[in-house]
């Protein structure tokens, strides 16, 4: 790290910048990015998926939001770093400018940031585009990529293709460098990749052509402009590449791409449905495991679950299973899995886990087990969770609801049901499709939830109540819209003895009722 921090800082003495920006991500901006190519783990140690790190020539602030509270302060230096614990409605560039003096310069690499996020930075403080970070990582591979059958899409590539070919003029182009929205758009994916199923390709489409980049193509892409005027999405195309198209880009006002995959197909819809049974066939399976075996490790417990998966079908795991035993479950994404934290009479363990399947789209579900009798705290905090997903999930929705409506519920709940000590530091739920997390929909306090759910969107409704001291509940179903009424593809059940009946009303326990309860 400090062979790292040095060849960093001389990087940044040669651009002439006081600061510079070391993001997670990559040159697609992917979420799930690995460790080896992630130039913000090498700076700071810190492992999670999400969170920039702001480093001067005398500190290094790490930005992390609620989720990584807890694990940031475990995995860094503190002598070198400095977590900057974002709360809700706190944003990084709103926390990054009180750091950042008047008249300082601070470096951002340009294929690392969206061009929107750079002219949201610029209006916080001065900013310097660079052409790299002084980082060196590794660089990925090809991959193999698959095509996936229109029986799981419900459209054919040349459907989705002429959707966008309507809206564009003869002198026009669309292209697309979001790895989601290229993988969805000609129904393919790459399996071969940890916690992913997004093909490496960038894709332009014209009125009467369309073109996939892959391999050497992805990087002169632009000799293969030959239009007047380039439509990008701003939030999802890097500003090296925005400054590549010099005049001739222009800014689509919604990305029509965007649209069609978080509405999913009635196929999708069903493909999800036989995904989900597959996933939860998994988790009943690491339950039993769990139940009938002694003396096993978060690492064995795992292992055995990732067996599972495979076992049932999956092509890969949507994202590093979280399996967290008592005070680790309440660091909501960890993801050590230790072979030293072993299970006992009374031990509490939080499994957040997914698998791609055949359709290319990632399963997501959290549950949480005890081994033994649990205790009465552990129960109420369980219950009050579960309390919290009821209301949720059986939210009464008369035209029009939102994400951040459903997530104000939940927080009324908590707030009506406090437990000392105990804390909901996230957001209430996320889109699901070919990543693990899309938007919209967004259940949260953001901006973002505010967007209206529509039928067959999907996704997660996870509450959890999290104490460093002692441990943490997270309760997860995945969901879609349909016809007004959230529905469940998740049917894994609630664990009997972790219900305290008494904390719960009569309506609640009806709801529950549709849940078999072991």
């Amino acid at each position: 790290m400090n062979e790292v921090l040095s060849k960093a800082r001389e990087y940044m003495k040669s651009q002439n910048v006081d600061f510079m920006l070391v993001n997670s991500t990559n040159e697609f901006l992917v979420e799930y990015n690995e460790l080896s190519e992630n130039s913000r783990y090498l700076l700071t140690g810190f492992s999670g998926s999400t969170g920039d790190a702001l480093l001067g020539f005398d500190k290094i602030y790490l930005f992390v939001d609620g989720r990584y509270h807890i694990q940031a302060d475990l995995e860094v230096d503190k002598n070198l770093v400095s977590v900057v614990k974002l709360q809700s409605c706190q944003s990084q560039l709103g926390e990054m400018a009180k750091l950042v003096p008047e008249n300082s310069i601070v470096g951002v690499c340009a294929k690392k940031n969206s061009q929107q996020r750079v002219e949201l930075m610029n209006k916080y403080f001065q900013v310097k585009l660079l052409d790299d970070d002084g980082i060196e990582t590794s660089k990925p591979g090809l991959g193999q990529i698959v095509d996936i059958n229109e029986e799981f899409t419900g459209l054919s590539v040349e459907d989705k293709v002429e959707k966008i070919q309507k809206i564009l003029a003869e002198n026009e182009g669309f292209l697309l460098t979001n790895l989601e929205d290229v993988s969805y758009l000609y129904n393919k994916r790459d399996f071969s990749k940890p916690y992913s199923s997004k093909i490496k390709a960038k894709a332009f489409i014209t009125k009467n052509s369309d073109e996939l980049f892959v391999g050497e193509k992805l990087n002169d892409f632009e000799k293969y402009i030959d239009v007047d005027i380039v439509y990008v999405d701003k939030a999802t195309i890097n500003a090296k590449d925005y400054a590549t198209l010099g005049e001739k880009v222009r800014i689509m006002d919604e990305n029509p791409i965007l649209a069609m995959r978080t509405v999913k197909t009635d196929a999708e819809i069903s493909h999800y449905k036989k995904a989900f049974e597959k996933t939860d066939k998994a988790m009943f399976a690491i339950r039993d495991y769990i139940e009938n075996n002694d003396n096993l490790s978060e690492a064995d417990i795992d292992k055995k679950l990732e067996e599972f998966f495979y076992e049932y079908g999956a092509k890969s795991l949507s994202f590093k299973s979280i399996v967290a035993h008592n005070k680790n479950s309440a660091l909501a994404h960890y993801s050590k899995s230790s072979k030293d934290e072993i299970l006992k009479d009374g031990s509490l363990v939080l499994i957040d886990c997914g698998a791609y399947y055949d359709g290319g789209l990632a399963t997501d579900i959290t549950r949480v087990f005890v081994k033994g009798n649990p205790s009465d705290l552990q129960k109420k905090v369980y219950t009050t969770v579960l309390k919290a997903f009821l209301n949720a999930f059986n939210f009464e929705i008369e035209n029009i609801v939102s994400g951040f409506d459903i997530d104000n519920k939940v927080r009324e709940i908590f707030a009506e049901n406090q437990i000392e000590g105990f804390v909901f530091n996230h957001g209430l739920g996320h889109g699901i499709g070919v990543n693990v997390h899309e938007a919209p929909p967004n259940l949260s306090v953001n901006e973002i939830a505010k967007t209206p759910i529509k039928n067959n969107m999907c996704f997660t409704i996870e509450p959890g109540l999290y104490n460093a001291e002692y441990f943490g509940v997270r309760l997860e179903n995945s969901c879609y819209m349909c016809d007004g009424e959230i529905k469940s593809f998740t049917k894994m059940c609630y664990e009997k003895k972790l219900v305290d009946y008494s904390l719960l009303s009569e309506q609640e326990k009806e709801w529950l009722s549709n849940f078999e309860v072991w």
